[in-house]
């Protein structure tokens, strides 16, 4: 029989015991619960019957290309995030996800889809190709842009930084619950065209006009970094023959034209450009395509909220084009017209186009 000193004494321990023990069944219950929604598809496709509710690319993206069912991409910058999955899915078959960046550097792309082919077999991707990733340097930025390396690499014992994290516990699985019972669009992933105002107005409004033209660089100003970028595709496309690639450069409007002229970059865009559709063309199972001389789009700013950025209409009237073979390059012969035609066109922004806006510019 334990006196009072031995029963005063094996309180604190009683109690110790069975906090440490509710501590653990707390946190298992946490992890647990991350594990199971995962809201960033760290570990699983979604569970439960929720959907695949994609709206942060830096957190989701790497997971959906390592755990979800498909065999078909969408690759590319933010200017590719407006497509519907679905519209792919429609016109060329299979099953279409996105491997996107913001920024669509090359280098960050290219590692995107190797996570992607580790355990998938591709059947098309869609690439879209910024002029800016082609003279950009050929490293990946996805460290230095702060992005949650615990869920990129292969580690388990920094998923703490996941299965604890309050954020993830109080919004983004209850936001994911919410938006999956509101009957989300998985096609819609990463869209973000809903909060913006594309018009004439809104972008002359936002743009800033160099007020003098400098010299133009020469050609190959960016002639190293552009064949660092052009290498990683080449070696992409090369060691994947099984995966049929639709490379094409999206319609910038002319105020983006207008500010690569005045700001001497226009003979590096054209050469960058020429070179890499040469470099892609000698492979057979790439198509390329350039849609940055059609006027009917670029020169109605109406179709833009920025310089660059177009309406989701246009995204899907891209589709079509990769399906029909608009503006398809075939040749060295074909992109060098092509240049030529680009460079013709690029002649009339500054006599033709520009001068209607610059009393709204000034």
């Amino acid at each position: 029989m334990k006196n009072k000193s031995q029963l005063s004494n094996s309180k604190p321990h009683n109690f110790i015991r069975r906090f440490v023990i509710g501590v653990i069944v707390l946190l298992a219950a946490i992890a647990l619960i991350v594990i199971c929604i995962d809201p960033f598809f760290h570990y699983h496709e979604p569970w439960f019957g929720l959907k695949a509710v994609l709206t942060d690319k830096e957190y989701q993206c790497v997971g959906s290309l390592r755990n979800f069912n498909y065999d078909s991409l969408i690759v590319g910058s933010s200017v590719t995030e407006n497509n519907n999955n679905a519209w792919f899915d429609e016109t060329f078959g299979g099953k279409t996800i996105k491997a996107v960046r913001s920024y669509g550097g090359t280098a960050d792309l290219c590692w995107l889809l190797d996570v992607a082919h580790e355990d998938h077999e591709l059947k098309n991707v869609y690439y879209n190709i910024d002029p800016a990733a082609l003279s950009s340097e050929a490293t990946t930025t996805f460290e230095d842009t702060g992005c949650p390396m615990y869920l990129y690499d292969n580690n388990p014992f920094n998923d703490i930084e996941y299965l604890f994290n309050k954020d993830v516990l109080f919004e983004k699985i209850p936001y994911m619950i919410a938006r999956s019972a509101s009957g989300y669009d998985e096609g819609q992933s990463y869209n973000w065209w809903q909060t913006k105002t594309f018009s004439e107005d809104s972008v002359l409004e936002h743009y800033e006009r160099p007020s003098d033209t400098v010299a133009p660089l020469e050609e190959k100003t960016y002639e190293y970094n552009l064949k660092g970028n052009i290498a990683l595709l080449t070696k992409e496309v090369s060691a994947h023959p099984e995966t049929d690639y639709y490379f094409f450069f999206p319609p910038y409007s002319v105020l983006w034209w207008d500010n690569t002229i005045r700001c001497g970059e226009l003979n590096t865009v054209l050469y960058d450009e020429s070179q890499c559709m040469k470099a892609l063309l000698e492979y057979d199972n790439v198509r390329v395509y350039n849609f940055m001389d059609r006027e009917d789009i670029t020169t109605d700013l109406n179709n833009y909220m920025d310089t660059l950025h177009f309406t989701p209409e246009i995204n899907h009237s891209i589709v079509g084009w990769l399906s029909d073979g608009t503006n398809e390059l075939h040749s060295d012969e074909e992109v060098d017209a092509f240049i030529a035609q680009l460079r013709a066109f690029t002649d009339t922004v500054e006599t033709e186009q520009m001068p209607q806006y610059e009393d709204r510019l000034n």
